[in-house]
C-alpha cells in the first residue's frame, strides 16, 4: 500500500526513546548490567495521517514528570511534509529489579540525567 504498517510506530517510539536515553549518557546496557529492566506496561498511539515507506522521520520524545518507579514518555512523529504530527503517543515503562521481578525505584544517576529534559 505504500504506507508504514501501524504496528511499526511503537518500534519507532522504542528507537527514539533508546536514543534519547543514550544522548543523556545512559545506555540501557548500563542499567541492565546493574540488574534493572525497563519493561513497557502501557502503550498508546493516535494515528493522524499516514507515514510512507522510506520517508525520513523526526520523533520528538518528551518526559514531563521525574520518574520514581514509572517512566512516562510522550511522542510526536513528524516528516518534512507536515508541521502537524503524523502520530502521537505515550509509552509507560516500569523500573524493575531483574532478579526479584518486582518494581523498583529509578537509579539516582538516571534521575539526575532525566531532569535535564523533564524540567523537574
Amino acid at each position: 500500500m505504500g504506507y508504514v504498517y501501524y504496528g511499526r510506530y511503537l518500534e519507532y517510539f522504542e528507537v527514539a526513546r533508546t536514543e534519547m536515553i543514550r544522548a543523556l549518557g545512559l545506555p540501557y546496557k548500563k542499567m541492565e548490567s546493574e540488574g534493572i529492566m525497563l519493561p513497557v506496561i502501557h502503550a498508546e498511539v493516535d494515528y493522524h495521517s499516514p507515514l510512507f515507506y522510506d520517508e525520513e522521520l523526526h520523533i520528538a520524545v518528551t518526559v514531563y514528570d521525574k520518574p520514581v518507579v514509572r517512566l512516562d514518555t510522550w511522542y510526536k512523529i513528524y516528516t518534512e511534509r507536515s508541521e502537524i504530527p503524523h502520530a502521537t503517543g505515550r509509552v509507560t515503562l516500569c523500573f524493575m529489579d531483574r532478579v526479584k521481578r518486582k518494581p523498583c525505584r529509578a537509579p539516582g544517576y538516571f534521575l539526575d540525567r532525566i531532569e535535564k529534559i523533564s524540567g523537574t
